[in-house]
């Protein structure tokens, strides 16, 4: 957090996150809306500190949520970061790169804060959208979505308080 002051709170110092905690907890906001019964993930693709996109896991669109489903993955005991394909839910750097196609906005040369780090499956989407970053909170088990992201060039940067 910075300290700031300002004249209208008239000489008392107010607390002010620094960009990339204010971008992590609108991401964190935005996984409370999330339908998954095993991990709540929040993203938002900003460029020059303006959001173009917020995505949440979740099912697509009109199908049934995984809350009223069940999950399948849950019920086989699939660990964490295999399996893919028995997800009804698209992974929420997916859907923030999808709403920003639907909406006709551009994310070359944006940065990607998520609470989580992306798999393999988002690191390919999200370098050949033109992700320049990703800021993330927490880790995920999948190395190979690192080194992706290292042979692209795009910098991965875990941010805690």
């Amino acid at each position: 957090m910075v300290m700031t002051q300002t004249k209208k709170n008239k000489g008392k110092i107010q607390a002010r996150p620094d960009w990339d905690e204010y971008f992590l907890e609108i991401a964190k906001l935005v996984s409370s809306r999330s339908t998954c019964l095993r991990r709540k993930v929040g993203a938002l693709i900003v460029r020059e500190k303006r959001i173009l996109a917020t995505g949440y896991n979740g099912a697509p669109r009109t199908l049934k949520h995984c809350s009223e489903t069940g999950c399948l993955r849950l019920t086989l005991n699939v660990p964490a970061g295999e399996r893919h394909e028995l997800c009804r839910g698209l992974h929420a750097e997916q859907n923030a790169l999808l709403q920003a196609s639907l909406h006709g906005v551009s994310v070359k040369d944006s940065v990607l804060y998520c609470t989580n780090q992306p798999c393999l499956i988002c690191a390919k989407m999200l370098i050949n959208a033109g992700i320049s970053e990703v800021v993330i909170s927490e880790g995920y088990p999948d190395k190979m979505s690192m080194d992706f992201f290292s042979q692209a060039g795009i910098r991965v940067r875990t941010y805690k308080k």
